[in-house]
């Protein structure tokens, strides 16, 4: 409950509250003319105020957070249970605040400087999570769980956009936040729309993977698990293959030198080989030649001469004796050429036999050795290939893996999904008193306003919890409004018979933008009676131009309500005492 309200500029209108149904007044004076407004006379500023001093963001340049209140400090005094806490919060300093209560019971205590009690908006926030909702205090909170200042902003409902839909308290709350906190203020399962939450955040970053696989932005998710095998059982194959090369491969030290020996024993054979080839052809002819050499017969010889003395008459001829002599000499000395040639020939085709023979068995060691054994380079290079079909075979197994685990996952967020739904359908039929009591009380507040039955649907099904609120055999172009209305009457109700509890409720006028002047008269009263008799405190602000002042029975008195009129006489009427 909220007691006082003030700043440290002596401009702003101090503001005390009571227990019960309190207003804020907005009214037009006498003197002012058409051109006067009561916007920016503070009603949403006061609102504002509040959620400032219980710990909302100060974005620069927003709300209060403006060079124009530079120096402003606001205190809030609130009352939690029996304790009386006083929080101030500078514009220029928005990230601490400073409290004046006793702090010996909270779970924490403040920091102290200068004598004053400081506390973060962090810890501030955690705190009045504590102390207003029962939540638990911790350093760091699960991601889906309920939120102070989603909560309390069901209870002092801010701007135009918080009351589109009772369920929301801006128009982007996300889906997660709008089941997990509405569920924790109506007294459900919260945990299973936490659970539900988390089990969608899996199955979204599942099919992530599988769209950047898709797109090719990652990799080790692509092909059929069967493609897959296939190709794994293939590389297995050859990797087992390359092990047992490796295993039985012997390296020789100087496995270079003995492969350069052998080629040039390959060299030398081949060119004792080729020699012999020729050698043979020339003893082949030397043979042929001296077998055939002859020498001539004599009567050639004289034939020869008498037809040369017929041929060449006068020349002197050397005597026939002399030139037998001489061919016979001629044809001796060839014959004993081409014997020693052919003996030479034979000799050094022999000797290259004997080489070649030599050669090719000292070659023949060396080619053993080479057969047997390899050079470290050749050793090396197999063992790279060797690596690399391993390190191919490791990536498809991991590829295998990661479908088998992708495909696992989006199994077992199947199964647990439905599990899990079917824990929250047991959760929702156990806790059928707290779900029909909200029901009832809605109803209640929403025949109250128009004289027929309203509906709170609350259900659970597999995309977590279904609310929705139905006003029936009502064409008012305000019913929006109202069914926040009495939705809110119902929560700050409930709460009300909690320990701990916020026992508050602010509206501001907006919320009667458009609604009938019966149902304004008729909500007002409701919200005093509910307030009045159940303990908590209500606050609103309105116009007064927009009260239904006639339709108001004679017992119920407004003006006696009003805790603050602001007027558009002059600057002085408004809330802080200027605008800006």
């Amino acid at each position: 409950m909220i007691k006082r309200i003030f700043a440290n500029q002596s401009t702003f209108k101090t503001v005390e509250f009571s227990k019960g149904f309190n207003v804020i007044l907005a009214d037009r004076t006498k003197d002012s003319t058409i051109k006067d407004s009561r916007n920016g006379l503070g009603k949403s500023t006061l609102i504002e105020i509040v959620h400032f001093c219980l710990g909302a963001d100060a974005t620069k340049n927003k709300g209060l957070n403006v060079e124009e209140l530079s120096g402003w400090e606001f205190t809030l005094e609130l009352q939690i249970g029996k304790q009386v806490i006083s929080v101030s919060r500078s514009v220029d300093n928005p990230k601490s605040v400073v409290i004046e209560a006793d702090t010996s019971s909270w779970p924490f205590s403040p920091k102290v400087k200068k004598e004053q009690k400081i506390l973060s908006i962090r810890d501030w926030n955690s705190l009045l999570g504590y102390l207003l909702f029962g939540l638990p205090i911790e350093d760091e909170r699960d991601k889906f769980q309920p939120s102070y200042r989603s909560v309390i902003s069901y209870f002092i409902r801010r701007g135009k956009d918080a009351f589109s839909t009772p369920f929301e308290h801006h128009r982007k709350t996300h889906e997660w936040d709008k089941q997990v906190n509405n569920a924790f203020l109506l007294g459900l399962a919260w945990e299973d729309a936490a659970v539900l939450q988390v089990l969608k955040e899996r199955k979204k970053g599942l099919e992530n993977i599988r769209n950047a696989a898709k797109a090719g932005v990652i990799q080790g998710f692509s092909g059929s698990v069967g493609d897959l095998e296939a190709r794994r059982v293939r590389l297995k194959a050859q990797a087992d293959q390359d092990a047992s090369n490796l295993q039985s491969f012997k390296v020789h030290p100087q496995y270079e030198q003995i492969e350069a020996d052998a080629n040039i024993l390959t060299e030398v054979i081949h060119e004792s080989i080729n020699a012999n080839v020729l050698d043979r052809r020339m003893l082949e002819l030397y043979e042929k030649s001296l077998s055939e050499e002859q020498p001539p017969v004599s009567d050639a010889i004289e034939r020869l001469y008498k037809e040369a003395g017929v041929s060449l008459p006068g020349v002197t001829l050397r005597r026939l004796e002399d030139v037998q002599s001489f061919h016979k000499n001629i044809i001796e000395n060839r014959q004993s050429f081409l014997a020693a040639e052919i003996e030479r020939l034979t000799r050094s085709i022999a000797e290259r036999e004997k080489l070649i023979g030599s050669k090719t068995e000292e070659r023949s060691s060396l080619m053993m050795v080479l057969k047997t054994h390899g050079a470290l380079e050749e050793y090396t290079l197999l063992q790279e290939r060797y690596m690399k079909t391993v390190n191919e075979l490791n990536s498809i197994i991991t590829m295998i893996e990661n479908v088998n685990k992708f495909e696992d996952g989006l199994s077992e967020i199947k199964i647990e999904s439905e599990v899990l739904q079917k824990k929250a359908r047991r959760d929702y039929d156990e806790r059928h008193v707290i779900r029909e009591r909200a029901i009832s009380l809605f109803n209640s507040y929403s025949q109250e306003l128009y004289n027929a039955p309203g509906k709170l649907v609350l259900d659970v099904g597999s995309t977590g919890f279904k609310f929705d609120v139905i006003i029936e055999r009502s064409n008012s172009a305000g019913i929006s409004n109202m069914k926040v209305f009495c939705y809110d009457l119902m929560l700050a109700r409930l709460w009300a018979e909690h320990s701990p509890s916020p026992s508050l409720l602010v509206h501001d006028s907006t919320i009667f933008d458009g609604v009938d002047e019966r149902q304004i008269a008729r909500a007002l009263q409701l919200a005093e009676k509910e307030a009045e008799q159940n303990g908590f405190q209500y606050i609103c602000t309105l116009n007064s131009d927009s009260v239904p002042w006639n339709e108001f029975p004679a017992e119920f008195d407004l003006n006696r309500y009003v805790m603050l009129t602001l007027t558009d006489k002059s600057v002085d009427g408004c809330l802080l005492g200027k605008r800006f």
